[in-house]
Formats: structure tokens, C-alpha cells, sequence
């Protein structure tokens, strides 16, 4: 298997979300694909979907992706808090392990704050303030 990539839905904030994400991992987005991109006689797009994104990837690290899209009205709400997968994070250090953490944590709810735990890793979890739930870890003992 190549790669395992994280794949969310958005009420119309994808854009707005992953420019956050973007100021915490300092990458650029690999591809921005929106619904007007995408429209055809066979496709027709409203104007309130226009803008909307259909497809956008950001990078994060040497082989991870985290893509996402708008989902669009006529196909209803995407329930924001309810129990998503949470994006698990693995990093390098203690010191990217707490960046990654307090950036992605900002304005969100913290679920388990960042630190030791019993099983020897320092982690922690937290819902961002889109509704994300992610999982910050780094293993000393993990020399993969």
C-alpha cells in the first residue's frame, strides 16, 4: 500500500479550513479544484456551488495527502460534530508534536491536552474549530 490519506467533508469552509491547516503544516496545496472547474451541460452548477470546492489536497510531510470538498447543498448538511474519524497525526519531536498540536487546537476544543502517556508516547486530542478530530502523537520508540 502506498499511502492511507484523510479525506474530509465540509458545509462550504473547506477552503477556509485548509488555509488553516496550511499556516500549521507550512506546505502548499497540492491541487484546488472547484465545482465551477467542473461545469458542463452535462454537469450544470448553480451559482452558490460555484465556488464552492469540489477537490482540494495539502501535503503534510514526505508521503501524506489530506484532501477534502465541499459538500454540495442539494446532497444535504455534513453533520460537523458528529463522531468523524479522527486524523491521526505521528510526529517527529516533542517540539513537532506541540506545534502541531496548539496551531491545530487554536479556537477547537481540547478532548486529552498534549503529554506523557501510560503506554510511553506523548500525545494528545482535540476537536478544531471546524469540527476535526485529530490525534497528535509522538512515539521516542518508534524508529520507523
Amino acid at each position: 500500500m502506498k499511502a492511507i490519506n484523510p479525506w474530509i467533508n465540509f458545509n462550504g469552509n473547506a477552503e477556509e479550513a485548509f488555509h488553516f491547516y496550511k499556516s500549521v503544516f507550512g506546505s502548499e496545496f497540492g491541487k484546488v479544484v472547484r465545482f465551477r472547474d467542473l461545469a458542463s451541460a452535462e454537469f450544470p452548477v448553480s451559482e452558490i456551488e460555484a465556488d464552492k470546492i469540489m477537490y482540494i489536497s495539502l501535503p503534510i510531510g514526505k508521503n501524506n495527502v489530506l484532501v477534502a470538498n465541499d459538500v454540495p447543498e442539494m446532497m444535504g448538511p455534513t453533520n460537523e460534530n458528529e463522531n468523524r474519524s479522527k486524523i491521526a497525526v505521528s510526529a517527529e519531536s516533542r517540539e513537532e508534536a506541540d506545534h502541531v498540536f496548539n496551531g491545530l487546537s487554536a479556537g477547537g476544543a481540547i478532548e486529552g491536552p498534549i503529554g506523557d502517556t501510560p503506554w510511553g508516547t506523548y500525545a494528545g486530542m482535540f476537536r478544531d474549530k471546524y469540527g476535526i478530530e485529530w490525534i497528535v502523537e509522538f512515539d521516542p520508540n518508534d524508529n520507523r
